[in-house]
């Protein structure tokens, strides 16, 4: 029997690079973890400048590239509807693919017989809105909260953005819960949630009830806040939107102060006080290193033909094309808007205007008209046949206009994010 012989160089040689390749392997994925675990939302790489001074560099865990943001200089408000029939990216999803939407907004599924609505594109002057990567968003949000806040509209952007981000995520992945007055979209995976809160007048009224309430007999509450303020406490992103509930009649009922003495109010008189209310709470109650607000301003209404084709008599119902050129219909009160502007711009705390109101002002054809819902229910084929009485041009088919305005907050929340986390820093010595 031959002694046993001691490995080959060359075996040793192997040897070592296959364990060497394996601990190679191992901290890629200890790395990987650590970069996707929320202990870590972006690397530190310490830098030295100088012998008194080191900043650190903060890489981020989601690349946030320039094409990815609005480009700086460039208003993405101020454009056109062009028409986009090719792109296989757009419309972003169907009725048929996002099972989240309520039979108020499902215009297809509800008998309208065209779908150009869906295939108009908005294109700023002078730049382009950033491509939607709904993978890129969730990573953005993770361990995060989103939160509409307002009326139906703002229902419909709430749903609309739940629509361009659940396709992505796995069916056992996501759910949707209603919590009245909340509606909680949950991508389980990220930790992260798109919620909905109704507040058709952002502070306290006699139509908070998300299921039973109607605008006739409203009444609100001026300086009145805290019961809807304490469901925002801690969310990372709120949207606010606050407009059509008040534009019922030129008077509303109103308290403010006591809450027995009930009068009336000019309705741009009693916005103005109820925004400088939700203003106080914003500035007492948002932490700015944590959290984001955004405002969206005025969704127009369509519910006068003459205004865009002089002689006629109708209103939305069998619009197919945007209003071309210049327009500015008499729906969106300029006084609301002065409003806005004037509140935003005494704020402490920045938040982010989302003037909308422009852009949409031209979309005449993507109203539900008569292929919506009233009180609850769809048109019947009566009421559908009488679309100056049962036209509905205030709500949007979705996908549709709402798409957009989501395009452009997706844009904002990644130009906050590149802008919060890439900043230089101290270093711990």
């Amino acid at each position: 029997m031959q002694p046993l012989r001691p490995p080959s160089r060359q075996i040793q040689f192997l040897f070592t690079i296959a364990l060497a390749s394996l601990l190679i392997l191992g901290t890629t994925r200890i790395v990987l973890d650590n970069f996707k675990s929320s202990r870590s939302q972006f690397l530190r790489l310490p830098l030295i400048l100088s012998n008194k001074h080191k900043v650190e560099v903060r890489i981020l865990a989601v690349e946030i590239e320039d094409e990815d943001v609005i480009p700086e200089g460039c208003n993405v408000f101020e454009g056109k509807w062009v028409w986009d029939n090719t792109s296989s990216l757009f419309p972003f999803y169907t009725e048929e693919s996002c099972p989240y939407l309520v039979k108020q907004v499902t215009c297809q599924r509800n008998g309208r017989p065209d779908s150009l609505y869906q295939n108009w594109k908005w294109q700023p002057f002078g730049c382009n809105l950033p491509r939607f990567d709904a993978l890129k968003l969730l990573e953005v949000l993770r361990n995060k909260r989103l939160m509409f806040v307002g009326d139906s509209i703002q229902r419909g952007m709430f749903e609309s953005f739940v629509c361009l981000v659940q396709s992505v995520i796995p069916h056992t992945q996501k759910s949707l819960k209603r919590i009245p007055p909340r509606k909680i979209f949950t991508a389980k995976e990220y930790n992260a949630s798109i919620e909905y809160f109704w507040a058709p007048f952002i502070v306290e009224s006699n139509s908070d009830n998300a299921t039973n309430h109607s605008v006739v007999k409203r009444s609100v509450k001026l300086d009145s806040i805290a019961k809807h303020g304490k469901h925002w406490e801690g969310v990372h992103i709120l949207v606010f939107q606050s407009y059509i509930w008040w534009m019922y009649k030129p008077m509303i009922n109103a308290t403010l102060g006591s809450p027995h003495n009930v009068q009336e109010y000019n309705v741009t008189t009693a916005y103005r006080l109820a925004l400088e209310t939700w203003a106080n709470w914003v500035e007492t109650s948002i932490d700015p290193q944590n959290q984001k607000i955004y405002f969206v301003s005025m969704s127009p209404t369509h519910l006068w033909s003459w205004e865009w084709k002089p002689g006629s008599d109708g209103n939305c119902f069998n619009e197919t094309h945007p209003i071309p050129g210049s327009y500015w219909g008499i729906g969106s009160n300029r006084e609301i808007m002065e409003a806005i502007g004037d509140v935003l711009a005494r704020l402490k705390i920045d938040v982010t205007l989302l003037n909308i109101t422009q852009l949409a002002e031209f979309r005449k054809d993507g109203h539900t008209s008569v292929y919506g819902e009233r009180r609850g229910k769809l048109l019947t084929r009566e009421q559908r046949s009488d679309p100056r009485n049962f036209a509905d041009c205030i709500h949007w088919c979705i996908p549709g206009v709402p798409d957009t305005w989501n395009e452009i907050l997706y844009a904002h929340i990644l130009k906050d994010y590149r802008s919060k986390n890439t900043k230089l820093s101290p270093a711990p010595s």
